[in-house]
């Protein structure tokens, strides 16, 4: 939906972020190779379709049992962060997938959910990283880096389970 004043320019196409995410699969498969059990945890709303669509390209390529789990995070009461459903995350790898790492302060409460238990390790995906770290953590995982001022916002735009473009505005 594109209101009238404000310029939109697509970075990416839903052809090329289908390429990013089995490119990403592929990375994820490489540094878990020996592992027997992934968990991916998508934050609730664009990061939970892009966690389904990772987990789709995953089951292609690893044999590992893959488990989604949806991280239900209020931006505005990010301490409230819990998972969807109650899973056993102990000796196990997390990755947690949302669509865009602004300043990480997403990711970061997007941990909250898992540090109660002893994950193996906890590894974090994003489809678009812009450049503006507030907050200590860096995405394990990257569709598309880019540099952006503060005054300009990226959109990952789904509808439903599809996911449609990013757009730089």
């Amino acid at each position: 939906m594109q209101s009238n004043n404000v310029q939109k320019n697509c970075i990416l196409s839903a052809e090329t972020i289908k390429r990013k995410l089995k490119r990403m699969a592929l990375e994820i498969a490489e540094q878990n190779a020996d592992e027997k059990e992934l968990i991916i945890a998508g934050i609730n709303g664009n990061g939970e379709v892009l966690a389904s669509k990772l987990v789709q390209e995953l089951q292609q390529v690893v044999s590992s049992r893959i488990e989604a789990v949806t991280i239900q995070l209020n931006k505005k009461q990010p301490l409230d962060a819990v998972l969807s459903a109650s899973i056993d995350v102990n000796d196990k790898v997390v990755i947690i997938v949302d669509d865009v790492s602004n300043t990480g302060k997403t990711l970061l409460y997007g941990l909250k959910p898992f540090i109660a238990n002893l994950p193996k390790k906890i590894q974090t995906a994003v489809l678009v990283e812009r450049s503006h770290k507030l907050f200590a953590v860096q995405p394990d995982y990257v569709g598309l880096s880019v540099a952006t001022t503060l005054q300009e916002h990226i959109t990952v735009e789904t509808e439903g389970n599809e996911i449609i473009g990013a757009w730089l505005h």
